[in-house]
């Protein structure tokens, strides 16, 4: 486990809110209820933290992003600094309707960002006059603030991680249209039917945000390395391949022989077949000169014994 129950409730993640304020659909996840505020089960909570961890584990050995969002001021800090570590992009300033449906145009809004950068490298504003100058440098600033921590985010991320699922409600929208899997920390009042990966905990204290993205990150970057590794294994077995395929050589004359073997075998039959003819055409004459001449006796024969017969008849005759 990447958590453990005395962590969880030292970070005071058990805390609900106001009975009043509950959603039914967290009764699941509800321990009890004290002093009109509902007590958050832990075990359930510990358990749902390692589901979760072990599938962005897998997010993350496969090369693709996770976007964390958290906007509230208690979630600001602490996801920022967990995302840089990650190296994973995230928001922590207002949510920009369409960020995920709408990617394409956030898109352009970066690379304008790139752009007034390279402007300003290349020494291209120094033509421009003053006040055109403070108007690119504070759209800049706008830019940084709302997609600097997206600016490396080039397609649509494949997980989000919300802090807070009443807050961010419209990127939860956006990523279950787009059929974006959802990792999010759900507290009592909250919804957690349109959640994937559901996390039962307090979304308000930081110590408890904090522990929750501690397991998570942690899991992230046994993915990054884990894929490390299995690069590192691709690219020596890579390297070793060349190594082992100077030996085809011989492989290549043996291949050659065997071809040439073919074509002599192929020359003697020729030959053979060229000899067979000749060996039977000889007794063909022969047949050929012996026919008439086997034929020519019976011929006289019946011949004579015509002739006798009618000698026969004329000594008859004469008689």
């Amino acid at each position: 486990m990447r958590t453990n129950f005395d962590q969880l409730l030292e970070a005071g993640c058990h805390f609900g809110h106001l009975k009043r304020k509950w959603n039914p659909a967290m009764a699941p996840y509800i321990y009890m209820e004290r002093n009109g505020i509902h007590i958050i089960d832990l075990n359930k909570t510990a358990l749902k933290i390692e589901e979760a961890a072990e599938s962005l584990k897998g997010i993350a050995r496969s090369g693709r992003k996770v976007l964390f969002v958290g906007t509230k001021k208690q979630a600001q800090e602490v996801v920022a600094q967990h995302a840089v570590e990650v190296g994973m992009p995230y928001i922590t300033e207002r949510w920009a309707g369409g960020m995920l449906t709408n990617f394409p145009t956030i898109r352009k809004a970066v690379k304008k960002m790139s752009q007034i950068d390279k402007m300003m490298s290349d020494g291209t504003l120094d033509n421009v006059s003053k006040r055109e100058k403070l108007q690119i440098a504070r759209q800049r600033e706008k830019l940084e603030k709302n997609l600097g921590s997206i600016a490396d985010l080039t397609r649509l991320p494949s997980a989000v991680f919300v802090v807070d699922v009443i807050k961010e409600h419209i990127a939860v929208a956006e990523a279950n249209r787009l059929g974006i899997p959802v990792y999010g920390i759900v507290d009592t009042n909250s919804n957690p039917n349109n959640i994937d990966f559901v996390i039962p905990a307090n979304d308000d204290a930081t110590k408890s945000i904090d522990v929750i993205l501690t397991a998570v990150c942690e899991a992230i970057k046994e993915g990054l390395e884990e894929r490390k590794v299995e690069k590192a294994d691709e690219n020596a077995a890579a390297a070793e391949a060349p190594a082992e395929g100077e030996a085809p050589a011989p492989k290549e004359r043996r291949q050659r022989i065997r071809k040439a073997a073919p074509k002599a075998e192929a020359e003697k039959v020729a030959e053979v077949k060229a000899e067979e003819p000749k060996a039977e055409e000889a007794p063909v004459e022969e047949k050929k000169e012996e026919a008439p001449a086997e034929e020519k006796k019976p011929a006289k024969k019946p011949a004579a014994k015509k002739t006798t017969k009618k000698a026969e008849k004329a000594e008859e005759a004469a008689e």
